[in-house]
């Protein structure tokens, strides 16, 4: 902001000083817009980096959707590009681009949306780390989904085999402190417009839980066991610099992989 020495003249923006906003689009790995695959006029950003994209089938009435794709969808706060993509199930990998919105544009309403754009012109500016749809911590929960779960899920299953009464237990005794824990979690989400960054989380974790006990015998209940065990984990990573120990020790479970510990 900047005036003058004249005490009666108001401050006046100074646009030169305004931080360039960032827009973004998630698209599947083969770089598709899924909304315009489903509508029968695919867009792929991959081919048009650099290049300025008109809508194929715009819509009239502004801006409400007339089609399963009437308008380019960005975001500027990154961890919110998973919303709102029609990409189901979810899956990873998936790409993330910078985009410029061109000429036109909207929103459904400011007071709910305002980190939200549509446009019927875009450029592609270029294709960018997609661990960043995931959160500011990005790249340690992909470690978790990856790494980490698919090993720690077979020891889960086998715990549960091992005693499930016993883990019945105290996995309800767990419950009662982790959904305090998941609470938490999802507000904070929603401060930092990570809100999709964890919807898509825990279906990853989720995912990872499926793949890892395919080839097994596996219960319903260890499942369901295993994936509370999987998502907290990959939302402690998520939030890892954000809650202190306490909190991240309820969303991962710690003490249920030993009975001793835990009773303590």
């Amino acid at each position: 902001m900047t005036r003058t020495d004249d005490p009666r003249t108001p401050f006046v923006e100074d646009h030169m000083a305004r931080k360039p906003v960032t827009w973004y689009i998630a698209t599947p790995a083969d770089g598709i817009i899924e909304m315009s695959r489903h509508a029968g006029t695919p867009v792929n950003l991959a081919d048009v980096v650099g290049k300025v994209v008109d809508h194929p089938k715009p819509c009239t009435n502004l801006w409400f959707d007339e089609s399963p794709f009437s308008y380019f969808r960005m975001v500027k706060r990154v961890g919110e590009a998973l919303e709102d993509t029609g990409i189901w199930p979810v899956t990873w990998p998936v790409r993330l681009w910078t985009v410029e919105p061109l000429g036109e544009t909207g929103n459904w309403g400011q007071r709910h949306y305002p980190y939200r754009l549509l446009s019927h012109r875009i450029r592609v500016l270029e294709e960018t780390d997609a661990h960043r749809a995931l959160g500011a911590a990005g790249r340690d929960v992909l470690d978790v989904l990856q790494q980490q779960i698919p090993e720690q899920a077979v020891r889960w299953a086998a715990d549960w085999d091992a005693d499930p009464e016993g883990m019945r237990q105290r996995e309800w005794n767990w419950a009662q402190c982790g959904r305090w824990a998941e609470s938490v979690a999802l507000t904070t989400s929603r401060a930092r417009r990570e809100s999709a960054a964890q919807t898509w989380i825990e279906h990853l974790a989720r995912r990872a839980v499926d793949q890892a006990l395919a080839d097994t015998s596996a219960s319903m209940y260890v499942y369901s066991y295993a994936y509370g065990r999987a998502t907290g984990h990959a939302v402690a990573a998520q939030h890892q610099a954000r809650f202190d120990a306490y909190v991240l020790d309820a969303l991962r479970g710690v003490g249920l992989d030993s009975p001793a510990a835990f009773a303590a």
